[in-house]
């Protein structure tokens, strides 16, 4: 018997699943592949002038959205803002393949990540029989 139990409940918020896979193959330049990636996860641009140097963090997408990663490459994003995440990913379609499923959380599940208390596990894992 494990200690974590999986129930069926259908209450709770509509979120997505996106799954993506990138074929480096069909980027003309690794410029081409990191301006993609940069776009998706923002960047930290260090900037010399005048003998000093300026650090900027430069956003991408997945900074401006609330968002859970799952894997490498694989987010939940809730369905209110699936659309400008599916419109990133199709700038750079034949490049990058996606795949997006339907799943459902625990209510205010974003909300609870923004409060989650830091070292606290997002995951935890259930062992399958």
């Amino acid at each position: 018997m494990t200690k974590h139990e999986v129930t069926i409940d259908k209450t709770g918020d509509l979120a997505a699943l996106v799954s993506f896979c990138v074929d480096s193959d069909k980027f003309k330049s690794n410029y081409q592949r990191n301006k993609f990636y940069r776009g998706l996860y923002g960047w930290r641009q260090k900037v010399k002038k005048g003998g000093k140097e300026y650090v900027y963090n430069r956003r991408g997408i997945l900074d401006r959205i609330p968002n859970i990663k799952v894997d490498k490459s694989v987010y939940i994003v809730p369905v209110e803002v699936l659309d400008r995440v599916v419109d990133y990913l199709d700038t750079w379609r034949g490049k990058v393949d996606y795949k997006i499923f339907k799943v459902l959380l625990e209510e205010d599940r974003f909300k609870k990540m923004n409060t989650k208390e830091k070292g606290e596990n997002e995951w935890i894992e259930v062992p399958v029989k």
